[in-house]
């Protein structure tokens, strides 16, 4: 592009004109690939969740399948809505409580791979959005980094000049040079005026990709700060356990309960009990989580049974 006849304004076009030595000649080659590198960037957004999705396998939902009309389980019979819903009986609910307390149980402190690999999959979404913003302004030749402060910033006159602060990125006429034989066969050399179409739709794209990776990037490491600090407090806070619990599955819960079942598990197990809480009925998970409770204490009791000697197995005391 002709910086100094965009500066002086004598151009008929945007960035078309003569130019001298001193003039940079920008050579706009990326608008061919856009559609390619945008349809690559969709791809690299949709790994971290295709991983997720193959590693957790659909546990959840197939523990929690059924239960989502479950405080509506006044009849022992199974009532069928229609449209292939339907109504458990209580058999049904408890049943499927007890599957999940089962299953819950039977995984105790085995939960780590699952959370390691959901905290990976949470740091691959930041690690990604960074990776998207620097990928995109080398493709666009380092222009992306300032194209939102460019939008933002330009005052009114600026948009309304012939030249508005998006067209030094996406010119839509450029200036062309063909190189055609002549009749002598000599090459002559054509200067001709090209319609950049395309870059219409491109600088709408890039504007909003660009507030679009702020938000993003913003959204993805306040929940890693978020995760280390639940990392942090899952086993120290009875008060933050309760506000977690309850933002997950509204609902009041016994705050001995909550400190029951949380106390004692690993990080991993915690993190899969809040996920089970974000898909259950709160009547349904507070009842899970009173057995759970119960399950604790008896798992607590029965181990401070094993530490502790019986009286057939102490020495006697010596007499002096």
């Amino acid at each position: 592009m002709n910086a100094t006849e965009v500066e002086l304004g004598h151009i008929p076009h945007p960035g078309i004109g003569s130019h001298t030595e001193e003039d940079e000649i920008v050579h706009h080659a990326y608008y061919q690939w856009v559609p390619f590198v945008l349809f690559f960037q969709a791809i690299l957004f949709y790994i971290p969740h295709y991983l997720w999705r193959s590693a957790e396998g659909g546990r959840l939902k197939v523990l929690v399948s059924g239960l989502h009309t479950a405080s509506l389980c006044l009849r022992d019979e199974k009532l069928d809505m229609g449209n292939g819903k339907s109504i458990p009986s209580k058999a049904d609910r408890d049943e499927k409580i007890q599957i999940i307390r089962n299953a819950f149980l039977n995984r105790l402190h085995a939960n780590r791979p699952w959370a390691y690999y959901l905290g990976f999959c949470e740091v691959l979404n930041f690690v990604n959005v960074l990776g998207q913003i620097y990928v995109t302004n080398w493709f666009l030749g380092g222009a992306f980094m300032d194209l939102g402060n460019l939008v933002t910033q330009a005052d009114e006159t600026d948009w309304n000049q012939k030249m508005t602060p998006l067209d030094v990125v996406f010119p839509k006429v450029t200036k062309c040079i063909f190189h055609k034989y002549g009749p002598s066969g000599g090459i002559q050399r054509h200067d001709a005026l090209c319609i950049m179409a395309l870059n219409i739709v491109n600088e709408k794209i890039y504007t909003f990709l660009w507030f679009w990776f702020i938000i993003l990037a913003v959204i993805t490491g306040l929940a890693l700060v978020w995760r280390i600090l639940t990392m942090i407090l899952h086993a120290r806070s009875i008060g933050f356990n309760r506000l977690i619990f309850s933002m997950a599955c509204p609902g009041k819960y016994n705050p001995w309960d909550v400190l029951r079942v949380t106390h004692e598990y690993h990080f991993g197990d915690w993190l899969f009990l809040y996920y089970i809480a974000k898909n259950l009925d709160n009547y349904v998970f507070k009842e899970l989580l009173e057995q759970l409770a119960h399950d604790m204490e008896d798992w607590r009791a029965s181990r401070l049974k094993q530490r502790l000697p019986t009286l057939d197995e102490e020495e006697p005391l010596k007499t002096i």
